[in-house]
Parts: structure tokens; sequence; C-alpha cells
């Protein structure tokens, strides 16, 4: 009875993460999203099939489903980095799940002794992975301006990424055998194939009922102005252009609570107005785009030229040079030293990025 019911759990938990890829994967909207989400789908149920040896018994034991299972890890952080921190489906974001399926093929050839060890070294890097999604969660939830994808940060993802976070510790430790407590999270265990179901089903839920939200494409131009906009909202977008027309924006650490006592306004229409009629879907986005105007015009000045980049950061309210670095690079695809010379010609110095 308890493998019974264990198996069960895990076909439901495998069958709501494939439904969950095809209803996503026909999408027509982010391409980054929506491949992120497909892959952690599939890799993810890849991974409960090869955890329970009846579920793999009954799919033929195919090898395939170990090396989708392989880069699981890094597969679920590429999801959380791509939908809930909008970044591009790059050879940066995909690195960690290359870097675990070369290693999944390879510790099997290592010499016997050292096999447990390198398996060990496996779960753990995939526990950091968890415990970096959690903090990707973490870190820019007030700034989300979605409020589908801000809700969904909460109790589902948090609890998903502190599971696979569990799971990789306990597998690091050696602690998922047959015995003792942490025995029962191993997927093939009932409670933990459980776990997997709900969490596998919740996913699903949040993720097919908000897809419009959660995989929109990323910024648009801003159009013109509606005429329809009712009164309250021009005033507030007027208001909101002047104060960062003038500099608003190069308060260090400016949040949109901040701003929106700064305007006098709910905080909830701020965001709502950000999001809806400025396209923006993260406040810390909004808030460097215009951070980042401002540094292209002061790296192409050559009265500047002698100004260090992480001055020019400081000075445009970036906390420090790194952060400052990767928004550059979002919005121009060049880093900062690299506008500078091609802005200025290649006699400016190097100036490390």
């Amino acid at each position: 009875m308890h493998d019974t019911l264990a198996i069960f759990w895990s076909g439901l938990a495998i069958g709501a993460l494939g439904v969950t890829a095809l209803g996503v994967g026909r999408t027509g909207l982010d391409r980054s999203a929506r491949l992120a989400t497909v892959l952690a789908c599939l890799c993810a149920a890849a991974w409960v099939s090869t955890e329970s040896e009846p579920v793999w018994e009954a799919f033929g034991r195919p090898y395939i489903l170990r090396l989708l299972a392989f880069p699981a890890a890094g597969a679920f952080w590429a999801f959380v980095a791509c939908v809930f921190d909008d970044r591009p489906f790059d050879g940066l974001v995909a690195l960690p799940m290359a870097l675990l399926a070369a290693a999944g093929l390879a510790i099997p050839f290592a010499p016997p002794e050292m096999i447990p060890q390198l398996w060990a070294g496996f779960n753990a890097v995939a526990a950091l992975l968890g415990l970096h999604a959690v903090y990707l969660i973490v870190r820019n939830w007030r700034d989300d301006l979605v409020d589908a994808r801000r809700r969904s940060r909460a109790l589902v993802l948090g609890l998903m990424a502190l599971f696979a976070a569990a799971q990789g510790i306990a597998g690091a430790a050696g602690l998922l055998g047959e015995h003792g407590a942490w025995a029962a999270l191993a997927v093939r265990q009932n409670l933990g194939a459980a776990a997997v179901a709900a969490l596998g089903l919740a996913l699903g839920g949040v993720l097919l009922q908000a897809r419009a939200s959660l995989f929109a494409q990323r910024a648009r131009p801003r159009g013109a102005e509606d005429p329809r906009i009712a009164l309250a909202e021009r005033a507030l977008l007027n208001r909101l252009d002047k104060f960062m027309e003038t500099g608003g924006w190069r308060r260090e650490r400016l949040s949109i609570g901040e701003l929106a006592a700064e305007l006098g306004a709910p905080e909830h229409r701020l965001r709502r107005l950000i999001n809806v009629r400025l396209g923006r879907r993260n406040f810390a986005d909004f808030v460097n785009g215009y951070r980042i105007r401002a540094a292209q015009a002061r790296l192409s000045d050559p009265t500047e030229a002698d100004i260090t980049v992480a001055a020019i950061a400081f000075d445009l309210g970036f906390g420090s040079l790194s952060p400052f670095n990767r928004a550059f690079r979002a919005v121009t695809g060049s880093t900062p030293t690299a506008w500078r010379r091609q802005a200025l010609g290649p006699q400016i110095p190097a100036d490390p990025d």
C-alpha cells in the first residue's frame, strides 16, 4: 500500500508538470520565460520519474530520463531567474544546467571510491542553486510591479525552492536513505512524493492561471497617452515624470513605497501606473532606465574621460559596481568600458568593469 501511494503521488506530480509544460509552451508569450518554464517542468518530471524506482521501471528505464533529471536543479534556478527576475535565457542562465548535466554523466565513470563524495558534491551544488532561487524570489519581491507574479512569489514558489534546497542538502549529507527522519522527504517515499505532487499541482495552477501576466513581453516603449486615461491617473503620471526628470532617480535605494509617499499616491496605484502605462515589470528596471541614460551621456562626454566607471555608477545612485554593470549591459548590450571606448576612441585607458 505504501509503494502504491508513492507511485500514485509521483504519477500525479509528473502529470501536473507535463500539463504545465504543454500549457505554457503553446503560448506565444515571452520566449525566455516560456523556454525556462518548459525545461524546468520537463526536468522536474524526469527527476521525479527516476527517483521512484517503480515509476522509472514502468517507463522502461530509458536513459533519456536520467539525462533530463541531472540538470533539474539548474533548470529550476533558470526558471526563477527568467520568470521572476526578468533575465534572458542566455548562456549564463543555462550554464548551471549544462554543468550539472555534464557532472551527472561523468560521475559514474570516476574511480568507485570517489563516487559517493562526488554525488554528495553534486547534491550540494543543487542545494546552493535552490537557496539562491529563494534569494532571487525574495530579493525583488517589493519591486515587482506585476501583481500576479508578486503574489506567486509567496507560498508556492518559496516552498518549492526550499524543498529543492532541502533535497539537495539531505542528498549531500547522505540523509535520504531508507531510515531516519530525512528519509521521509525522499521522492520515492510517500511523504516526499505527496509533497512533490502538491507543489506540482500548485505550480501548474499558478502558471496556467496567470500566464499572460507572468510571461508577457518585457518592457515596451511608451506610446501616445490614451485620452481616456482618468484625470487622476494623468495627474499622477505628470507628477511621476516631473519627479524623475528633476533627478529623483539619483536617490540611492529609492523604493516604490518611498516614491509613492513622495508623490502622495497609494502604492498600488503607482505600481499599476508604472506597469500598465509605462510597460515596466520591475521597479528597479524603471529607475535604472533613467540612470543608464545618464550614464551613457557621461561615458560619451570627453570632459569626463578621467572619471572612473565606478565613480559614475556611485554618483548615479548605484550602491556598487556590479549591479551597474549588469543594468548597463541589459539596456545597451555592452559593458560601460566598451561603450566609453566606442564613443571616445581606443586611447581611453582601461577601466575594469
